[in-house]
Formats: structure tokens, sequence, C-alpha cells
């Protein structure tokens, strides 16, 4: 049985965002093909996530051992050490995403939990496990001259490979507020492209 951690980064309802009625059909499917397996699920938003205090920072090079598993600043660090596969649903906002995942990465991003130092430098501690990154975008930013301004994805892939995770998918729906788009024939498409990865996820 595998577990899987889902992180929704909206403040829209799963009906409102366009994002989340992709990400949710693909958690539909997933559920349908992994019926045994355990999921997380976290909506930024309705949790309240908030930055780093000065207090937690306090504590980030404490020795980790079991007693700090349920601790505010290692518990999202732990249970994605744990998690096989992860799913990130964000819309891209401002060439990137919204800042509570952000806020969300600070947490995970844990020495001694999800990473370490050594002499030769940081090494992941995540190997193994696989990612999918659900966006939409108003313009085109996957390709063309826009390509060099979105910084989300490449923010993404960036850090779940510092973190051992090279199978990283992304899902995006693209030239949503573009005038003449055919907006719901887009999300369609998406939505098929994330059922038949949430199939075989």
């Amino acid at each position: 049985m595998a577990t899987l951690l889902y992180v929704k980064a909206n403040p829209k309802s799963d009906q409102e965002s366009r994002t989340f009625r992709i990400s949710e059909a693909f958690i539909n499917a997933y559920r349908k093909a992994n019926p045994g397996d355990q999921m997380i699920t976290h909506d930024l938003y309705a949790e309240n996530i908030r930055p780093i205090t000065a207090e937690q920072l306090q504590t980030r090079y404490t020795p980790k051992d079991e007693s700090v598993r349920q601790h505010p600043i290692y518990k999202y660090a732990y249970e994605f050490k744990t998690s096989d596969k992860i799913v990130i649903a964000a819309p891209m906002w401002n060439l990137s995403f919204p800042a509570i995942l952000k806020c969300y990465l600070d947490y995970i991003m844990a020495v001694g939990i999800t990473f370490q130092y050594t002499e030769n430098g940081p090494v992941g501690l995540c190997q193994g496990k696989k990612a999918v990154h659900i966006v939409t975008r108003g313009g085109v930013y996957s390709e063309g001259p826009a390509a060099a301004f979105e910084m989300g994805d490449k923010y993404l892939r960036v850090l779940f490979g510092f973190l051992g995770i090279t199978d990283f998918t992304t899902i995006a729906a693209e030239k949503l507020d573009v005038i003449g788009t055919d907006v719901e024939g887009v999300i369609a498409e998406a939505i098929k492209k994330a059922e038949n990865k949430g199939l075989n996820f």
C-alpha cells in the first residue's frame, strides 16, 4: 500500500478553481485505480499555513527523533518524507505560485529529515518518490518567449530534485485568460490527461 500526499494551494473551492477541477479528476482516477492506498490531503488555505516564525526557526537544527514528529515545524516534513507520491495543485500567480505554497515548502525543507548536509554538500533524502504538479495559467508559459518568465514549475522541479525526487510530471492548462480561447475545451483536455495520469501513477 502506497501513500499519496495531495497538496492544494488555492483559496477557491473545488468547483470554482480551474486548477482543482483538473486535480480532483486526477485524484478520483487515482482512487479508482488504487483503492487500498492511503491519501493525505492538505488544503493550505483551509489549514491557514503561516510563515515560519523566529521561535520555530530556533528548533530547525535540533536533533530529530520520534518526539518531534508532531511538532508544527517538523510534522509536514515527516509526512512528506514518508509519502510515496506527491501531487501539488497550484495555479500560476504572478509568474510563480501562491505564496502559501512557499510557506508549506519551507516546512518540508528540514535538515535531517528530507535532506542532509555532508562533506560533499547537501544530499536529498527523498529518492524513489514521484511527483505531479497540476497548474493552470492565463497565458502560454511552457514554450515560446514567455517560457523564461515561468518560475513556479521550475522552482518545484529544482526543489524536488534537491530533495532527490527526479520523477516529476507537469500537467498544465494554458492560455485560459487569452481572449478567444476555448477555456472549457482546454480544461477538458487537461482533465483527460490528469485522469490518464491518475490511473497510472
